[in-house]
């Protein structure tokens, strides 16, 4: 990447947004109460196995009050296939004893204050929930993808890539931007990517210099 790059992203990123706008978040959720907990358990796990595990635990827990009074190890049994399942489980109890949809933060920062929410997480809920978070999602898959392209330096620092990201993208895609990125790394610049299937290829460092 050129660190004098002059070329419009917001222009030429285009293909992306068109291609993606409108596709469901790939975790299966009814509600706010069950997009949060999906979005919680599925850090550093798959969203096919949380969409699947997710089936038992909602016909027990219905909603945050279902999870008010009880022990948090009566989660474990359900959740024990999770990563990191203990914890999550804690952040979970703790957030029943907090809020409900009527007092749920409404921002990233409001989000972020509370265990196992962090800005990737806190980015996802806003969006799905239809409320704007000011800034771009950045997952593993963004972490991979934009680098590829060009737009930003090879960070492994999500935080830093989102304000590089913010640096370089009209503030008019920066809601659908993450997600579009996010969608193609999952399909098409996979670990191995799929070049001559992308829709932006010609834009695309990666590929030039293959």
């Amino acid at each position: 990447m050129d660190l004098f790059d002059d070329r419009n992203w917001s222009i030429l990123l285009e293909p992306l947004i068109l291609s993606y706008k409108g596709k469901p978040h790939p975790l299966h959720y009814k509600n706010s109460y069950e997009l949060i907990v999906m979005v919680i358990l599925a850090a550093q796990d798959s969203d096919e196995n949380i969409n699947r595990l997710t089936v038992p635990f909602f016909e027990k827990y219905p909603n945050w009050f279902s999870l008010m009074s009880i022990n948090v190890a009566d989660l474990y049994p359900l959740l024990d296939s999770i990563t990191n399942f203990k914890n999550k489980a804690n952040w979970i109890i703790d957030l029943a004893k907090e809020f409900n949809d009527k007092n749920l933060p409404k921002t990233i920062s409001g989000l972020t204050r509370f265990r196992g929410i962090g800005r990737k997480s806190a980015h996802v809920i806003l969006k799905e929930l239809g409320y704007n978070p000011n800034g771009i999602m950045v997952d593993l898959h963004v972490l991979r993808v934009a680098p590829r392209l060009g737009i930003v330096l090879c960070f492994k620092d999500a935080d830093k890539m989102e304000q590089q990201l913010l640096s370089k993208l009209d503030s008019s895609i920066w809601l659908e931007i993450g997600m579009a990125i996010s969608f193609h790394g999952r399909l098409i610049c996979r670990p191995i990517p799929n070049c001559r299937s992308c829709n932006v290829n010609t834009i695309c460092d990666y590929y030039k210099n293959k």
